[in-house]
């Protein structure tokens, strides 16, 4: 896989709206699916859906912590991108 295919792979997988939330979220606070799930609004199923996408993509890592997985974003490109994102929409 050439690295136009691996970028392609990790744009695809932040090309949906909930999944750059999530993303934007464990940027700045790492945390679980259940304060994804508290944040977001969504079904636990629906989020750990997304998780595993962000994951299999290796956008994301996961920590067990106890009894919870706390979430951070580990590709440093990804991170950039989003600060884009934030910088050009002014959020």
């Amino acid at each position: 896989m050439n690295k136009y295919e691996k970028t392609s792979e990790v744009l695809k997988a932040m090309g949906h709206p909930v999944r750059l939330q999530i993303i934007n979220g464990i940027i700045k606070n790492e945390c679980s699916v259940s304060k994804i799930q508290e944040k977001l609004g969504l079904p636990q199923s629906t989020i750990s859906q997304h998780l595993k996408i962000l994951k299999n993509s290796k956008i994301i890592k996961g920590r067990r912590e106890a009894t919870r997985v706390c979430y951070k974003v580990v590709n440093k490109s990804v991170i950039e991108i989003i600060n884009i994102i934030d910088k050009k929409t002014g959020k």
